[in-house]
């Protein structure tokens, strides 16, 4: 981790120091980050991502969204149209817009894995639920509490949902979704992460106790370095921007970080500075100031 940069203020000014390195992409989360808590992206940072794009540099959305819901952003997309979906799980050309989103790159869960995920969890965790993320498809447990603007494609027990004539079985398991009722969203991810050790990689974005389960070694970060090899682009290249836990591995890989003024203690921990937060525009902050910077 790296050591926290000063206490930010209510400032407009990121705090970091300027890179020595050129950027040549910039990786984003949404919520909480470039969206604004109404989930819209304001008109200054509409225009920060354009000029970046147009500077030459590259913008990627990295999120912890399913491609179903990147519809906030299918119209600020430049040059690739690509973003990083459900945490790494799969890279995803928006170019098409709502509904005809393409899969380019998709990193599965096994479905072994999952069902090992789900009776570990529940084995640490008595009481937790789950929803199943499939590429195309959403399923959940009976007593999954409705935290998404959606409804099931299929209700059944978590088990039924990945067996081999499940609905959706052709299809692969992007993540799966964990949510306890009582416990606290932190003590929840730690219980988890002990429960499944490297049979997969747990972490959150949430505010409540709702935990997201991917295959091993998955994650932004891991799927944006894959990304960025295939451009050549080094990470000391990179400038990434997150809020959350799901945030902390591209926060820490990126070779100039930012964890938004709102942002929870391990992504301040993992960034190497901090900007103001999401509804301050905290990354146009950013971005105006490194193309500045360029002049």
């Amino acid at each position: 981790m790296r050591e926290n940069g000063p206490v930010t203020s209510a400032t407009r000014q990121p705090e970091t120091k300027a890179s020595a390195v050129p950027p040549r992409l910039i990786a984003t989360d949404l919520d909480g980050t470039l969206l604004r808590d109404d989930k819209s992206v304001s008109p200054r940072t509409v225009a920060a991502l354009a000029a970046a794009e147009e500077a030459g540099i590259e913008v990627f959305f990295v999120t912890g969204r399913p491609a179903r819901w990147m519809d906030v952003v299918s119209d600020h997309v430049h040059g690739h149209g690509l973003a990083i979906c459900g945490n790494g799980a799969a890279v995803v050309d928006l170019h098409g817009g709502p509904g005809s989103h393409r899969f380019v790159k998709v990193r599965e869960l096994a479905r072994e894995n999952a069902l090992d995920a789900v009776r570990l969890v529940r084995e640490a965790a008595p009481g937790t639920v789950y929803a199943i993320e499939l590429t195309y498809g959403f399923y959940q447990e009976q007593a999954y509490p409705k935290l998404h603007m959606e409804i099931p494609d299929s209700l059944a027990t978590a088990e039924k949902l990945l067996a081999p004539d499940a609905p959706g079985a052709d299809e692969p398991v992007l993540k799966i979704l964990a949510f306890h009722p009582e416990l606290d969203p932190d003590v929840f991810l730690n219980v988890a992460r002990l429960a499944l050790g490297d049979r997969a990689n747990v972490t959150r974005s949430s505010p409540s106790a709702l935990l997201e389960i991917s295959g091993p070694g998955v994650s932004k970060a891991s799927t944006l370095a894959l990304c960025c090899a295939e451009r050549g682009i080094a990470p000391e290249e990179v400038v990434a921007f997150g809020d959350m836990p799901n945030d902390v591995e591209m926060l820490t890989w990126a070779g100039q970080s930012y964890a938004m003024g709102n942002a929870h203690p391990a992504a301040l921990a993992a960034a190497s500075g901090r900007t103001v937060d999401n509804n301050e525009d905290g990354v146009a902050v950013v971005i105006e100031r490194m193309l500045a910077e360029r002049r």
